[in-house]
Formats: C-alpha cells, sequence, structure tokens
C-alpha cells in the first residue's frame, strides 16, 4: 500500500500545530499560569520549552520521515529490536487512550459552545456558573451525546485520509482559530482590567518562584506538543524525505507558544476586568469566564467565540490522538484507511464512554480520589506519555546516536546548521542529556516520588 504524503510543508506545519494547539494551551495553560503566580511560570513554561519540548519534536518527527512507518515498525526498525518496536506500540496505546477521555471532555465544550449560542451562560455569580457545569456534566445524555456528536465530527475528517482530511481541514480550522483568538485579545485588552491582566501575566514576581512550578512548567512544556503519543512520530512518517525539519518545527512551536500567550491574555484580561479570580483552577473557563462574560457587552457573542475557538482546538488535537492508531491499523493489519478510520473511531466511543459518565452515573466510583477519567488523564499525563517522550529521545540520542541522528536532523537544513553553528551542540547537548534528565524528574513528579 503506497504511504500517503503531506501535500505541502504548509499543510504539515499547519496540521503538526493543529494537533499541537488544543486544550493544553487554551484550557490547562492558562489555569496554571493562575496558580502557578503568572508571569514567573510562564518565564519557566518558555524555558523548559527550548530545553524539552523542540528538541523532544525534532527527534520524534525524524524517527517518521526515517522510517515512513506508524511507530511500532518506526521504533523496532531504528532500535532493530522487538522490545524498540513495542515500546513504539506503547506510543501508539498511549494515543489512543488519550483520544478516549480528550472526546468526552471535548463534548462538554462542545455542549458549552451550543449552551453559549443559545445564551445559558448569562450568570450573575460563580456559584451560579458553577451549578450550572454542574447540572450539564452530571446528565448522562448530555455527556454521552455530546461525545457522540464529537467522535463522528472526527472520524469525517480522518475519513479522507492525510491530504483530503487532516491538512485539508487544519488549513481551515488553523487560520479561523488563529482569528477568532485575536477578536478575543482584541476585546480583552480593551477591558477595564487588561493592565491587572497583563501585569499578571508578564510581570514576574520572583518571591513565587518555587522548585514544584519548575517541575510544573517542563511537564507543561513536554506535554502542549502533543509528545510521548505516537502523534509526531506518525506525521512524520507522511513527510518528504528532503523536508527540513528546523523549517517545520520551529514555526510549529512558535505557533503553538503563540496561541498559549494570546489565550492566556485573552483569557486574564477578561477574567481581571469582570472581577474573577485568576487561581480558580481547571473550573477558569466553565466557571469563571462565564460570569465576567455576563458583566460585558456583546457577552454571549464572546462566549460563543470562546468556545467554539476551544472546539476547532479539540477537533485538531484530537484527529492527531486518533491517527497513530489508524496508521497502525493501516501499516501492522492491513486495513484500509476508511476501514481502520471506522474501527477507530467506533472503539474511541466505547472506551470513552466512563469518561463521559464520570460526573454522572459514575460518580461514586473513585479509586484513590480519583474518578474513571480522572484515572484516566492521570494514567496518560502522568505515566505513558512521560515515558513515550522519553523512549524516543533516547532511541535517538543513545540507541540510534547522535553521530547518525544529526546528519539525518541536517538534511534539508544544511544552509541553516552552516549559519547558526551552534544547533549541532544544541541538538547533542538537548537529546543526549538535558531532554531526558529532565523528563525523567517530570516522571518523578508526576508519580509523587519527588
Amino acid at each position: 500500500m503506497k504511504r500517503e504524503h503531506w501535500g505541502s510543508r504548509l499543510g504539515f506545519i499547519l496540521s503538526v500545530a493543529g494537533s499541537a494547539i488544543g486544550l493544553a494551551n487554551i484550557w490547562r495553560l492558562p489555569y496554571l499560569v493562575g496558580q502557578g503566580g503568572g508571569a514567573v511560570f510562564l518565564f519557566l513554561y518558555l524555558i523548559c520549552l527550548l530545553l524539552i519540548g523542540f528538541p523532544v519534536l525534532i527527534s520524534e518527527i525524524l524517527i517518521g520521515r526515517k522510517t515512513e512507518k506508524a511507530p511500532g515498525l518506526a521504533f523496532g526498525k531504528i532500535g532493530e529490536s522487538k522490545w524498540w518496536a513495542a515500546g513504539g506500540r506503547l506510543t501508539i496505546l498511549t494515543g489512543f487512550l488519550v483520544s478516549t477521555f480528550y472526546s468526552a471532555v471535548a463534548g462538554w465544550i462542545m455542549g458549552y459552545w451550543i449552551e453559549a449560542i443559545s445564551g445559558h451562560l448569562e450568570f450573575s455569580t460563580f456559584s451560579d456558573a458553577s451549578d450550572h457545569y454542574t447540572h450539564l456534566v452530571s446528565n448522562p445524555y448530555w455527556s454521552i451525546g455530546f461525545h457522540f456528536a464529537f467522535q463522528l465530527i472526527c472520524i469525517g475528517v480522518l475519513f479522507y485520509g492525510v491530504r483530503q482530511g487532516i491538512e485539508r481541514w487544519n488549513k481551515i480550522l488553523m487560520p479561523m482559530l488563529f482569528a477568532i483568538l485575536i477578536i478575543l485579545v482584541i476585546k480583552g485588552l480593551s477591558g477595564p482590567g487588561a493592565s491587572k491582566g497583563l501585569e499578571f501575566l508578564f510581570k514576574p514576581d520572583w518571591s513565587k518562584l518555587t522548585p514544584s512550578m519548575g517541575l510544573m512548567a517542563l511537564g507543561q512544556s513536554f506535554f502542549t506538543l502533543s509528545l510521548g503519543q505516537g502523534t509526531m512520530v506518525t506525521y512524520g512518517s507522511y513527510l518528504n524525505r528532503k523536508e527540513s525539519l528546523i523549517k517545520t518545527g520551529i514555526p510549529v512551536v512558535i505557533m503553538d507558544t503563540a496561541v498559549a500567550l494570546l489565550a492566556a491574555v485573552a483569557v486574564f484580561t477578561i477574567v481581571f476586568s469582570g472581577g474573577g479570580e485568576p487561581a480558580s483552577g481547571p473550573g477558569l473557563i466553565f466557571h469563571t469566564l462565564p460570569v465576567a462574560w455576563s458583566q460585558m457587552p456583546g457577552g454571549t457573542i464572546l462566549a460563543s467565540a470562546f468556545f467554539f475557538l476551544v472546539f476547532i482546538a479539540a477537533v485538531t488535537s484530537e484527529i492527531s490522538a486518533m491517527e497513530p492508531t489508524i496508521a497502525y491499523l493501516m501499516d501492522e493489519k492491513k486495513l484500509k484507511r476508511k476501514n481502520a478510520v471506522l474501527l477507530c473511531g467506533s472503539l474511541v466511543f466505547v472506551v470513552g464512554i466512563p469518561s463521559a459518565l464520570s460526573y454522572s452515573l459514575l460518580s461514586g466510583d473513585v479509586v484513590a480520589g480519583m474518578n474513571f477519567l480522572e484515572m484516566m488523564d492521570f494514567l496518560c499525563s502522568s505515566i505513558l506519555i512521560p515515558i513515550g517522550g522519553f523512549l524516543a529521545v533516547v532511541l535517538v540520542g543513545w540507541k540510534w546516536g547522535l553521530k547518525k541522528a544529526l546528519p539525518e536532523i541536517r538534511i534539508g537544513s544544511e544552509s541553516i546548521f552552516d549559519r547558526y553553528r551552534f544547533l549541532s551542540g544544541y541538538f547533542w547537548v538537548c537529546l543526549k542529556y538535558t531532554a531526558p534528565i529532565l523528563m525523567i524528574f517530570v516522571f518523578l513528579n508526576s508519580i509523587g516520588v519527588i
């Protein structure tokens, strides 16, 4: 079966950016910034992105470009071992599991978008907003219904393949995402609390700097780029052999960071203008922002635009989380693409049902203080994703070896490496030492050892 390839560099960049830009940027980063004290956390996050995020992104795309295989076969080919192949398949499983609970949460986002359009997100108190959220997610029909609807949309995009499905829709959705985000930023900056929001974000208070904050920043810098779950290896496998990893990787990181920063500006200028609490945690977009919008002219339009923005980001990330499983079914099980998409989508929906019901019918089923969705999130984010990313960077930096890997990274980027000679040393240090060591710290912090 002839392997599909991206139609253009722009299509690849937008598709990888679409994978990276998701709830981690628009939902998770703002509430982590709020809990981390603002500018200090943001500064640490950007440093960690340079030390761990970008090098691991390049290594994963490189594995895919070199082998033109799904992660299982790709890891096995470079590692020359069935054990490395098993490590690659573990990343496929990780991406699949992420897609199941991600679809459930994205279904809530889709439902909130409908609520916003209908004018049902106008509240005078944060308690009212919280009660409304609880009422919705405790309704099993609402949760399952939107989980199903969201999955249908993702199946529809993936059904048409790499160029006509993933690439074409990312070319439409990503510019739309940036346009909506810029409108929200402009609106936020025009609010009465804009200066306080910007000061919170960009004026560091170094007294708030703690070791735990640094580890949180490390974790976010890694997770925000959709690493460790087979996605970037799979997307890299559709890349032309001569395509520059540097010219594609840098724009992705810039776009991902830009969206994260713009989302933070939009969120916190609106929060401070509406008198909200910046450290309100994961409920920031469901509890705090709706009350802030309710106090602004055109609040319904703003709420509708914001949740549509998050919905777009969720779609582009979900299809990327599902694609490694689809590629596995095509490469190793020899299924045709449409059959692989239907099978993957059906399994994602079924396995995602317990996550969708975690705050309704299964709300009483708690293990170690976590419901099913929280356990899935912990399993993937704290254990499987760090392991997957660690395996990828060790495969490139140690097993394959940088004497072989660096010439591959240089392909298509020779002039850049010749002009900026520090790049070879940067990749050598990061892939060999910095990224693996920091990822071990992230993992140990995630499981509570440090």
